[in-house]
């Protein structure tokens, strides 16, 4: 079998000199910590101008407040008492969602946006609690410290998993470990928040029909099973007013689907409930009438928590638990909103920013009596609906809720708990996205299997369970993509230079005597069989379609140019590929392996025995010398006897 032979008209391969184990490993590291090279911006800068972008780049704040003026703070005004007058409603509902005392969700609503608007990088996020991580942390908590038989210490546990949370996601924000939220994919998000809010709204169940018995189970079986045990407590006058309540919201969340410019009549429906019930609840005395009130409300801003916080090892554990998975969830929602709502202004959100962003202001609420907070999305488009400028309209939210509790929180303390659980089941049924699950089955039948094992398990199993299923079949998917890589036989477009995949473009041109392949993917120990195997099939089936015309397979032409990188398996497999092609008489050829590919093919002298000769830069370039290279009495003459597939 001929040889291959240098062509001057050849683009030469550039081998450069294998880079330092140190140059590499800093390289890999900036790819993995710092892809957007945050630190661009303070290159060629003299020191006074760098250590002022640094503090605009750490301290975002410093960046806008100095440009900051009346004209902008007019909108940010609207705004800030626009969610101001959801917090109030949303903060007693989800502190009873967490079974906490209601004064707790306004603290939570007056400290961490204070925080958010120092540290954070989105414009359009309005700090508060939620819903699914509210229900997590009672769940989490409640199967260690029942909030009835203990109700302090349970109080002190949940300052005490909030303190972890801001712990945990200010680390993953220092070290740039966004990576780690990657994992709880989009289908995991939508199937997790699907089956929170249906059991959050069972659960709702309780406030509507005025029981006072229920169970601290968090499935569906069970929470029905609650309800119906307890028929005798069912009070037709709760859920008389309940039903009320959630078709006036419902109602008014109609009215913004159809008019968006009415936003505001959505987002101040929930303050129209709380104050209707208030009043319908003191004149009518409706606590003597089996309506359940939410009782006390001090008045008068955070006390201090950092003495509360308990490390005993009995329940160390537990608080790490609902700490960690309660962050990570946290910052999966708030970092998803705000990248949404960025992207329909045509700007950015740094992640890393956030999750600084939203550790501090945990961190600082453990110790000011606040429980989790991060970006509700219902908060979210509100604010951004309102018009908000700047992550001004938090500070304008936390100056309302200071107000709010030194002079008016008492006055809260006639809220039927029913009017709370309409305005959780209203919030919850928009949790529900249909169409977007819909789509998943419509486009990708695996992302749907994923969002139904987070909804299902959820549901009917538990939330951690539930949560842990889905991101399990997700990492299955990503390990099924690795061992089994996406390979392709490639054909030249006819007229042209490009070679594309003959599955997806049929009728492309077949190189008489060369199979060109496209490997597109790392080359792995664990897909490093797979490969060798799929290019020897290919081989196989090239043959079978040839055979009939006496045309034989003498050149494998692999495209490395889709393979990041490469092992030591990997670089085993292919020395054994050339090997056994050898034997067929079969010359393998490599073509535009990438830089740490070709570093490591050099180190492991795979050039060597391969040959230089047989590496090239371009599909183009090695069709041309490995036909120029085909022995005379196997050469075929290609110009008007061109084969297709």
């Amino acid at each position: 079998m001929g040889s291959t032979v240098a062509d001057p008209n050849v683009h030469q391969v550039n081998f450069p000199t294998p880079r330092s184990f140190g140059a590499t490993f800093k390289s890999h590291c900036k790819e993995t910590f710092f892809p957007d090279d945050p630190f661009r911006q303070f290159r060629n800068e003299k020191s006074f101008d760098k250590f002022k972008k640094a503090v605009q780049y750490f301290v975002p704040i410093y960046e806008w407040l100095p440009n900051y003026n009346l004209r902008t703070f007019k909108f940010d005004l609207l705004a800030g008492i626009t969610i101001a007058s959801l917090a109030i409603p949303q903060g007693i509902s989800y502190a009873k969602l967490a079974n906490l005392p209601p004064i707790i969700g306004l603290y939570s609503s007056f400290i961490p946006p204070l925080v958010y608007a120092i540290f954070g990088n989105s414009k359009h996020i309005a700090v508060g609690t939620v819903a699914a991580c509210s229900l997590l942390l009672a769940h989490t908590i409640g199967e260690k410290v029942s909030p009835k038989d203990d109700p302090t210490l349970y109080l002190y546990l949940v300052f005490t998993a909030t303190f972890f949370t801001g712990i945990f996601q200010t680390i993953l924000g220092l070290l740039r470990l966004g990576i780690l939220v990657d994992f709880l994919s989009h289908s995991t998000i939508t199937g997790f928040m699907g089956g929170t809010a249906t059991l959050i709204c069972l659960q709702q169940l309780k406030g509507m029909l005025g029981l006072t018995h229920f169970t601290t189970k968090t499935d569906v079986v069970s929470v029905l099973h609650a309800v119906f045990q307890h028929r005798d407590e069912w009070k037709w006058q709760s859920a008389v007013v309940g039903v009320v309540f959630l078709i006036f919201l419902q109602s008014a969340r109609l009215v913004r689907k159809k008019r968006p410019n009415l936003f505001w009549v959505a987002a101040i429906a929930p303050m129209v409930v709380v104050i209707v019930g208030c009043l319908f609840a003191y004149f009518a005395h409706a606590d003597k009438h089996g309506i359940q009130i939410v009782g006390h409300i001090g008045k008068g801003l955070n006390p201090i928590s950092i003495k509360y916080l308990n490390f005993k090892s009995e329940y160390l554990g537990v608080t790490l638990k609902a700490g960690i998975i309660t962050g990570l969830i946290a910052l999966a929602e708030g970092i998803a909103i705000g990248r949404s709502f960025a992207i329909m202004k045509n700007e950015q959100v740094d992640g890393n920013k956030e999750m600084i962003a939203f550790g501090l202001m945990n961190l600082v609420g453990s110790f000011t009596s606040c429980y989790l907070t991060t970006g509700p999305f219902s908060k979210t488009a509100v604010n951004f609906n309102a018009g908000c400028r700047t992550a001004m309209s938090n500070i304008v939210m936390a100056i309302c809720m200071m107000l709010v509790l030194l002079f008016l929180a008492p006055l809260f303390r006639y809220t039927p708990l029913v009017a709370l659980s309409a305005i959780i089941m209203s919030a919850m049924f928009g949790l529900i996205d249909y169409e977007e699950i819909y789509h998943l089955f419509k486009v990708d039948k695996f992302d749907f299997v994923i969002c139904m094992a987070a909804f299902f398990g959820v549901a009917f199993i538990s939330m951690d369970y539930g949560l842990i299923m889905s991101v399990g079949l997700a990492l299955l998917r990503t390990l099924l993509y690795a061992a089994r890589p996406a390979t392709c036989r490639l054909g030249k477009i006819s007229d042209s230079n490009l070679y594309r995949d003959t599955e997806q473009y049929p009728g492309l041109t077949r190189m008489p005597g060369v199979l060109v392949l496209q490997l597109g993917s790392p080359i792995y120990f664990s897909n490093s069989n797979y490969i060798r195997e799929r290019i020897f099939r290919w081989i196989r089936d090239e043959e079978d379609i040839v055979e009939l015309k006496g045309s034989i397979v003498e050149h494998v032409l692999l495209d490395l140019s889709g393979v990041t990188s490469i092992d030591t398996t990997g670089i085993e497999t292919l020395i054994e590929i050339c090997k056994m092609l050898n034997a067929k008489e079969i010359k393998m050829v490599i073509i535009n392996p990438r830089l740490d590919v070709l570093e490591k093919m050099i180190r492991s002298h795979f050039v060597d025995k391969i040959g230089k000769e047989s590496i090239f830069l371009s599909i183009e370039d090695a069709v041309e010398a490995s036909l120029f290279s085909l022995s005379k009495d196997k050469q075929y003459q290609v110009t008007g006897q061109l084969d297709f597939f």
